[in-house]
């Protein structure tokens, strides 16, 4: 069964809106992410097939509502809480 972040071949999702594309942040909070999962990558505390299954494990309403960096932020969170690094809910709100 596909995932929902598997739409290849898929139709109705309209053009990709490249007009913005001139940063690869929109915002401080985005280069954090970024950081904050390459630095827990190079330490081992989960790898990038995890980190890829993290995010492709969203629920596909959440997934289709997100921005690219709150789906990694919510693949650490995920793999955080699965490693036992925090705890199941520490990280809300």
């Amino acid at each position: 069964m596909a995932r929902m972040n598997d739409v290849g071949g898929m139709q109705g999702f309209g053009p990709v809106d490249t007009t913005d594309d001139t940063q690869p942040f929109h915002a401080d909070w985005e280069a954090r992410v970024c950081a904050l999962n390459g630095a827990l990558i190079a330490q081992k505390v989960y790898n990038l097939d995890e980190f890829r299954d993290a995010v492709e494990t969203m629920p596909p309403a959440e997934y289709l509502a997100a921005s690219y960096y709150e789906r990694w932020f919510f693949a650490i969170r995920t793999l955080l809480e699965r490693k036992g690094v925090v705890a199941a809910g520490e990280l809300d709100d």
